[in-house]
């Protein structure tokens, strides 16, 4: 799709310590791109607020086994343990990420959601060589902006293993009061049990038969899925516009746990409590609720929003949503629905020893629509500024699950040519970018290196984007380098949802 404001262009790459593969992306007439090595890039990083501290993290990637109720799974995790090790740091100080490869296959980390500098965001061959079976990377970066984020690799399928870690940047003049500060990791589960990640990306490349397009009724909660092998068939939500996934998975946790040993959260009645929640999953959204409380969310994908209270939380992959709750006496569930899927992730939060433990089915969310990006809004720190537009770009989000053949504007991005069609971006820009859904099925849409204000709304990284909608979002230009724009959904981003947005050389 070719419009007189869609910058999609081959450029001439050059620079060190770049992959081979980017001679493939050679092109005259176009301008240059920097690439991930740019003395802009340094630039950028020596202009980030620092503190002078630095949060040392040592992160081995391997094999392990994790329990899982009554079953044990052979799964990939970082130092042997599902979630990763939870790093904090405080807004400006520099995070040192000493990682080992002891998997078979190659790897990188990701820093979801961290606006860092370019050779730091661990996505081969664009801006890193993959780490080697044996070999080690160490990741050195800024992390200037507090909130909840995340990591993860960025090699295929590698995500919807056991491979994935909080990172919380603290702020320094964080002003919420509250008595705890919990990290909930919600994931839906395969690895190990049914298949691996690369099987399921296999079976579903084949395509899918229109049973496993799923509809538009369901309700809130989802219709009635079936199990077809490796599939999951008939998922239909109305809060995701019909089909809400194509995987089945037999379990989904909250922090490493199954509904049959749930993880158990303790406080006193009347406490405030911070809930960190972030959506780790590969092909599931969740709504997040605590039976007997209301939620205030107060952040999403790290920044701030004009506190809304409501009963539940509505979560695409890759989002994060922090919610201030004031704790009840009692016992009580701790719940992730997996939209659409007919089933749940659950958790226990206890304030009295002496209540009934709660029950993994005994709770039902409100028919209360949950909160979502769409009724949140920027408070004046976090918003933009405003200023005119520079740059339109124009995304359209293409394909199917019939032919399984994602894509943007209806092409298949190819990691052995990753800048066919990168758009280009200027340093200083403001860029308005229109997201067009042009499928069936929804897609959380993320922007690597930087945050996005929705229209209206709030400042993000991720967001859904329903079928046959449009998003619009404006960014500001300040991170140079060249970064990943994507579909979160793992499946979907490998089949070819994916695309680069670049920076021109000045």
């Amino acid at each position: 799709m070719n419009t007189p404001d869609l910058t999609r262009r081959s450029v001439l790459l050059g620079g060190a310590g770049l992959a081979t593969a980017f001679a493939l992306a050679a092109c005259t007439g176009g301008p240059n791109l920097l690439t991930a090595t740019s003395a802009p890039v340094t630039a950028a990083e020596r202009a980030r607020r620092r503190t002078g501290r630095t949060t040392r993290v040592q992160l081995t990637a391997g094999k392990t086994n994790i329990d899982l109720a009554a079953r044990t799974a052979s799964t990939w995790a970082y130092n042997g343990q599902v979630p990763g090790p939870t790093i904090r740091a405080t807004a400006g100080d520099a995070i040192r990420a000493h990682v080992t490869n002891h998997l078979p296959d190659d790897t990188t980390v990701h820093w979801h959601g961290i606006a860092l500098r370019n050779d730091m965001d661990g996505v081969p061959p664009i801006t890193q060589h993959a780490i080697a079976p044996g070999s080690s990377f160490d990741y050195e970066f800024t992390a200037d902006a507090p909130g909840t984020y995340w990591y993860h690799p960025h090699v295929g399928p590698q995500l919807d293993r056991g491979l994935q870690g909080p990172l919380i940047v603290e702020d320094p003049h964080e002003p919420l009061g509250y008595d705890h500060d919990w990290v909930l990791v919600l994931d839906d589960w395969l690895d190990g049990v049914t298949a691996t990640p690369d099987q399921v990306l296999a079976e579903l490349k084949k395509g899918m038969s229109m049973g496993g397009m799923g509809g538009m009724g369901g309700g809130m909660g989802g219709g009635a899925p079936s199990r077809n092998g490796k599939l999951l068939t008939g998922t239909t939500s109305s809060l995701l516009g019909g089909d809400s996934g194509d995987v089945y998975y037999p379990y989904y946790l909250i922090n490493g746990r199954p509904a049959e040993d749930p993880a158990t959260f303790t406080a006193k009645p009347g406490q405030r409590v911070r809930l960190r929640i972030i959506n780790a999953g590969g092909d599931t959204a969740f709504r997040f609720s605590v039976g007997g409380h209301r939620l205030t969310v107060t952040h999403t994908d790290g920044y701030p929003v004009n506190p809304v209270t409501g009963d539940s939380i509505l979560l695409g992959m890759g989002e994060r949503y922090d919610a201030i709750i004031t704790v009840a006496d009692g016992a009580f569930p701790i719940v992730a629905d997996a939209v659409g899927k007919a089933a749940r992730a659950f958790a226990v939060l206890r304030s009295n020893p002496g209540s009934p433990a709660p029950t993994v089915n005994g709770y039902t969310a409100s028919d209360t629509s949950p909160v979502t990006a769409a009724v949140l809004s920027a408070p004046p720190a976090a918003a933009l500024r405003r200023r005119g537009i520079d740059r339109r770009i124009d995304i359209a989000l293409t394909g199917g699950m019939m032919k399984y053949d994602w894509g943007i504007n209806g092409k298949a991005f190819d990691m052995n040519n990753p800048l066919d069609g990168a758009y280009a971006v200027r340093e200083g820009e403001r860029v308005q970018v229109t997201i067009a859904n042009q499928t069936m099925m929804w897609h959380p849409f993320h922007i690597h290196g930087h945050t996005f204000q929705l229209d209206g709304g709030p400042r993000k990284d991720t967001a859904i984007v329903l079928p046959h909608q449009s998003l619009t979002v404006l960014f500001d230009a300040d991170n140079p380098g060249l970064w990943m724009t994507h579909c979160h959904n793992i499946y979907h981003a490998e089949s070819g949802m994916m695309a680069v947005l670049g920076y021109e050389q000045s």
